[in-house]
């Protein structure tokens, strides 16, 4: 097989939104760090809704990317926590995967801490193929022709590497 045409993770996306409760942010924030060791940044609010409480700049949420070998050890890890089944419909037709872990302390290895209490948060899996940086770059950049992955060859590239089992919604 062509090196280019080799699936590889690109990024590793971990957010928790708590929406105007600032108690809930510091949470996050702290399981976040629990996690991966790591500060998380602080989301805002962008528009004003009034019905929910929110005005621009307002902290609502905080989230964490990783990339690179640690993020692919925090994937197996977090794929454990949902015992690899994963359902179809949690792939899009980019091949990003997109999960929930409902509490933090079915993750190998992360103890209960009572400050934080049961939580969870979302993760999102980026999946992309070398030399697609040159479709993102602001010097040269190019259009690119049949490098897009799919729905199927990301289910693939999962099954292979992290051993995933699918479920099919019914």
């Amino acid at each position: 097989m062509n090196p280019m045409q080799q699936i590889r993770i690109e990024k590793i996306t971990l957010n928790v939104g708590a929406g105007k409760e600032q108690k809930q942010l510091e949470k996050g924030v702290k399981l976040l760090q629990l996690i991966t060791g790591r500060e998380p940044m602080k989301t805002t609010a962008k528009k004003r809704i009034p019905s929910w409480g929110l005005r621009p700049g307002l902290p609502i949420g905080c989230k964490l990317t990783l990339r690179g070998e640690e993020a692919e050890k925090l994937l197996k890890r977090l794929l454990e926590a949902k015992d690899n089944k994963i359902k179809t419909t949690q792939f899009d037709e980019s091949g990003s995967v997109s999960f929930g872990i409902h509490e933090y302390i079915d993750i190998p290895g992360v103890e209960y801490n009572p400050e934080i209490g049961i939580m969870g948060f979302e993760v999102c899996v980026t999946l992309e193929r070398p030399g697609f940086r040159i479709k993102r770059r602001k010097y040269q950049r190019k259009k690119i022709k049949k490098h897009a992955i799919t729905k199927d060859e990301a289910v693939k590239f999962m099954k292979q590497n992290f051993k995933i089992i699918t479920e099919v919604e019914e």
